[in-house]
């Protein structure tokens, strides 16, 4: 019996878990991406002050002011943003914002985001989010 419902489990977890996994630079991965925001970035990174209705974000809002309008303040805007560029500030961190840990955000899910923040990078169109040169 206890075999059985442990089977089960493991089952419905590793079934959650693969209906979760990106598919390789897909919609799934910028999907993927785009979770991982809103769970860790979206709370200082997403609409700030500059938008109607919206709270007070203070990456997004720190951004407007360092970029005075040459760029946009949501990294959802940008179109200069790579993988690697985003992996080095979540692993890193920048002025107030905290580095992230590999328990925090992992792997995977730094790839994901990676390739979420970097869609709109003309450079990268048609590298599925990846660097160009890198597999």
């Amino acid at each position: 019996m206890m075999k059985r419902l442990f089977f089960t489990l493991a089952v419905a977890a590793s079934t959650t878990a693969l209906a979760d996994a990106p598919k390789k630079g897909g919609d799934a991965t910028i999907e993927q991406g785009r979770r991982v925001f809103e769970a860790h970035c979206s709370s200082c990174h997403g609409a700030g002050i500059g938008n109607p209705g919206a709270q007070f974000r203070t990456g997004t809002d720190a951004l407007r002011v360092k970029y005075k309008g040459e760029m946009p303040a949501l990294l959802t805007e940008r179109t200069d943003l790579t993988p690697d560029t985003v992996a080095y500030f979540v692993r890193n961190g920048v002025s107030v914002m905290a580095p992230y840990r590999k328990t925090e955000i992992d792997g995977a899910q730094l790839a994901a985001l990676g390739a979420y923040l970097s869609q709109h990078n003309p450079d990268l169109k048609g590298t599925k989010g990846k660097q160009r040169g890198r597999k």
